[in-house]
């Protein structure tokens, strides 16, 4: 063994993985970056291809429900073939299909893009999250996840304004390519990065035997568990299929421009740049997950359904940045949850289930919002979502409270 195996062994993983923790905020960001765009790019889209509602909903399903599926094996493969790969194709195999987004010539064509970015990006959460909550001490959990969330917010929040910025200039095909090269390179070279940094990282799990790993929950906390799975799915899937709906809504109930809709976008999607880490915040003060995880369903469903009463100006883009919040408050929160309640073993395949449901579930659910906006209009469609959300979040309340 020479002297550098010898200094990374005596190397503590909480140590090396706390350093590493920036560059897995930014790898976040490379991830969803270019399938970012998708949202904000979608009246450009729709001109071009002249797409109904239902049309773009499809879209939307083609890479939601194909990163969704693919969270199911992300942790089986993570586990055999080494997170630092999986994490790659999470960042530069998504890069690579947007770039070859930016030369499709069809609808379909476009759409089968979709689905390879999807199945690109889905390794990347279940790799990602236990490995930065492995760099900071238990009681820390939530915060370390939600300052990571925040790489992902920074995206979706960036995405509207370089959308705005570029696709009047180079369309939308132009701005698929600008960023989706400088992103494919960051990839490759965070790669290299992480190997030299963590090269024992790529060779399967790096949590070694745990005490925690003996615990077998009870009855009751299953239940519990399955209640914060299913209200954190929920509210993610229905706030998150109607935040990609709003540039629509803004350029359709209101005339404003198809630049200045993908702008005002921004504006629901800031939430995720400080609400992820503020709740997890207040998750570690408290030592409460479940409040938190209700609040965001209280929040969102109500502030879904006022959008139908409001005029445009200060007060939706009250709305908006509420909605955004909602969103992005039970993400880190959920992830704590599950990574403090199961073993380690289980972790990547709990951590996968609710990846598939809350990123694949849009994929269902956006198609059929589409569809109601078809045939009843946006009023309709958003009194649905909302009261969805919030009878959903009171009944796992409930459970989430079962003693």
């Amino acid at each position: 063994m020479n002297r550098k195996d010898a200094a990374i062994k005596k190397t503590p993983l909480r140590a090396m993985l706390w350093g590493l923790v920036p560059l897995f905020i930014i790898a976040h960001t490379g991830h969803h970056i270019v399938s970012a765009l998708l949202t904000p790019l979608l009246p450009f889209i729709r001109n071009d291809f002249s797409l109904d509602y239902t049309q773009v909903g499809v879209l939307l399903s083609a890479y939601n429900l194909a990163y969704g599926f693919s969270q199911l094996p992300a942790g089986w493969l993570a586990d055999r073939v080494g997170p630092r790969i999986v994490l790659t194709c999470g960042v530069s195999g998504v890069a690579l299909a947007g770039i070859v987004a930016g030369f499709t010539p069809y609808y379909s064509v476009l759409a089968a893009v979709l689905v390879l970015m999807g199945i690109m990006g889905g390794g990347y959460h279940p790799a990602a999250s236990p490995l930065v909550s492995a760099a900071v001490e238990p009681r820390l959990r939530g915060s370390a996840l939600g300052f990571h969330q925040v790489g992902g917010a920074l995206s979706f929040f960036a995405a509207p304004l370089i959308a705005a910025g570029l696709a009047a200039a180079l369309g939308w095909r132009g701005t698929f390519l600008a960023v989706s090269i400088p992103t494919f390179i960051f990839g490759i070279g965070f790669h290299f990065l992480l190997g030299r940094l963590s090269p024992g990282e790529g060779r399967g799990k790096t949590d070694g035997p745990s005490p925690e790993s003996e615990h077998r929950p009870s009855p009751v906390e299953r239940v519990r568990l399955a209640a914060v799975l299913v209200c954190g799915i929920s509210v993610m899937v229905f706030l998150f299929s109607t935040i990609s709906f709003i540039p629509l809504y803004l350029v359709d109930n209101f005339g404003i421009s198809e630049e200045l809709a993908a702008a005002m976008l921004a504006l629901c999607l800031s939430g995720g740049l400080w609400a992820g880490p503020l709740a997890g915040f207040v998750s570690d003060r408290l030592q409460r997950e479940a409040p938190v995880i209700v609040a965001a369903g209280l929040i969102g469903g109500p502030a879904v359904y006022l959008m139908n009463l409001v005029p445009y100006g200060w007060v939706l883009a009250v709305l908006l940045i509420l909605i955004g919040m909602a969103q992005n408050l039970s993400m880190p929160i959920v992830e704590a949850y599950v990574i403090t309640h199961t073993s380690p073993g289980k972790r990547s395949t709990m951590l996968g289930i609710y990846y598939f449901g809350s990123r694949g579930g849009p994929g269902v659910i956006a198609p059929a919002i589409g569809f109601m906006i078809d045939r009843f209009g946006f009023q309709t469609s958003f009194t649905t979502v909302a009261a969805a959300t919030v009878v959903v979040s009171l009944v796992c309340g409930f459970f989430m409270r079962t003693r």
